[in-house]
């Protein structure tokens, strides 16, 4: 076709219009082997709707399985729309209906995941400017004869000149609006009612806002553990920490939090403080002062509290402010920093994440959860006294990666700056979050993380629940991802917990 030949330039597009136009219709799907009658755009599926479902081939009946013919999702966003807060909704839309790949891409980015089991995999991605030399290599992947053979081991796929189709099971699902001769048309799969779908598909229905997880596998077994750290208060810490970690959990990794900062800010946000009299206080005699004082006792296996705030849980080091106070005491021994190490050797085969609060200032507590870590987080709302203070910030991580030459440890691994409690005003969002943001990278050379964490209702209300035990109040918190799992906040998180595990794998 005429319009395979096109010049493809990502600097032609203004809006999420012109990528689905020119990008998609009229460069990528005739590229690729798709001719018109095999594809339809603004496809409406229950409470589904796709930019773009690519058939394979034409089958009849259309069932949602394994053995359907629907191949590709595509999803078209705007050149200036970030990719990430879309990967977890592409993960829906590929589950529920079973469809091996999906492609998210706003001409500048262009990604290919694929379909194993119950998670999605990242399998190719390049820019914008790379996409004509690497067509080849996308043809291999999502080329229309090419998923024809993979699907069904044949080597080209049945056509069809076929203006409308009816999808059918147990119950009739018209696809409307289909002709070949306006590739643009809408198209709406349209529902009778729940009980009259198969099951599999209205099992499906039902179960779309609720995705199974996106795993990725770290590259070994060997746990990692993460430091959440700045020096200054007020940038996000433990909201990044507990919601990070269910995020994390619900990819299916193990995840113990260990809280070292005495104001125990985690350790609320997690729900183990159940009492509201300090008569009551069941954390003070084992939390993780215990940890830090004793070589000999108080293990991880010990003091860790199974902490319901998330499903599934978590396992959780609890902190006290009796910390505060020891301080001193345990600045006089002289393997105090090696401690926590030394136990948390002693689970690396218990849990596959573990994440460390830590105090906004300077002291030992800091300097411990720094030196036990493999990787830094540092949150920030990028606001001025944040980020003076990230000269502080890397002057303290030049001095601990100096005593971990003398453990024969490498340098902790600064993953980034995580841009949190960012406000969603738009012209912020617009004007000065990118200006703070190089700022960041070009003042303090460090690197800004992808993701961003905003200010939104549901991650203030998320660690605000109660429930009413005997007439008390008594503090019930949740994350985010368990309190409003379809929120912005549940998506930010998700994708963070992606972004980090492809960092550490």
């Amino acid at each position: 076709m005429a319009c395979v030949s096109m010049t493809f330039n990502p600097d032609n597009y203004r809006n999420e219009t012109e990528v689905e136009s020119k990008l998609i219709v009229h460069y990528l799907l005739p590229a690729l082997g798709y001719s018109p009658e095999t594809w339809n755009q603004e496809v409406s599926l229950g409470s589904i709707r796709l930019d773009f479902l690519v058939f394979a081939s034409q089958i009849m009946p259309i069932n949602v399985g394994e053995n359907s013919p629907l191949s590709l999702v595509i999803e078209a966003k705007a050149p200036s729309q970030n990719l990430n807060p879309h990967v977890g909704k592409l993960h829906r839309y590929l589950s529920c209906l079973q469809v091996s790949y999906g492609v998210l891409t706003n001409s500048k980015d262009f990604r290919i995941y694929e379909r194993v089991e119950q998670r999605i995999e990242l399998i190719f991605r390049c820019s914008g400017a790379e996409l004509e030399t690497q067509l080849p290599v996308i043809k291999s992947l999502i080329g229309r004869a090419e998923l024809f053979q993979k699907k069904f081991g044949l080597s080209s796929p049945n056509s069809s000149n076929s203006k409308s189709k009816t999808i059918t099971g147990e119950s009739d699902l018209i696809f409307s609006n289909l002709d070949a001769q306006n590739p643009s048309a809408s198209t709406t799969f349209a529902f009778p009612h729940a009980d009259s779908l198969t099951p599999q598909i209205s099992q499906s229905l039902q179960t779309v806002e609720e995705p199974t997880p996106i795993q990725e596998t770290l590259g070994d077994t060997i746990m990692k553990t993460i430091a959440v750290y700045h020096n200054k208060g007020g940038v996000g810490k433990t909201t990044t920490v507990v919601n990070l970690a269910a995020a994390l959990r619900k990819q299916g990794k193990r995840v113990l939090i260990v809280d070292l900062d005495s104001q125990a800010n985690t350790t609320f946000a997690t729900g183990l403080v159940k009492f509201d009299d300090e008569v009551n206080d069941n954390l003070k005699d084992c939390n993780v002062l215990h940890v830090l004082s004793s070589e000999e006792s108080f293990s991880i296996k010990e003091v860790a509290r199974r902490s319901n705030f998330c499903n599934p849980p978590v396992d959780v080091i609890p902190s006290h402010i009796d910390l505060m106070k020891a301080e001193s005491d345990l600045n006089s021994i002289d393997r105090s920093r090696m401690i926590l190490i030394q136990k948390l050797s002693e689970v690396e085969h218990d849990y596959d994440i573990v994440i460390i609060d830590t105090p906004p200032s300077l002291n030992l507590y800091a300097r411990v959860a720094i030196i036990a870590a493999d990787y830094l987080i540092i949150p920030s709302d990028l606001k001025p006294f944040a980020n003076q203070g990230l000269k502080n910030v890397k002057a303290l991580i030049h001095e601990i990666d100096g005593f971990r030459k003398f453990l024969n440890k490498p340098p902790v691994k600064i993953l980034g700056v995580l841009p949190s409690k960012v406000s969603t005003n738009a012209q912020f969002v617009k004007h000065a979050l990118p200006r703070r943001m190089q700022v960041v990278e070009e003042r303090y050379e460090l690197e800004v993380m992808e993701c961003t964490i905003y200010e939104r209702e549901a991650l203030a209300k998320s660690s605000e629940q109660i429930r009413i035990v005997g007439g008390m109040e008594i503090p019930d918190p949740l994350s985010v991802l368990d309190f409003q799992p379809d929120s912005q906040s549940a998506q930010e998180f998700e994708n963070l917990a992606l972004e980090v595990l492809r960092k550490i794998a």
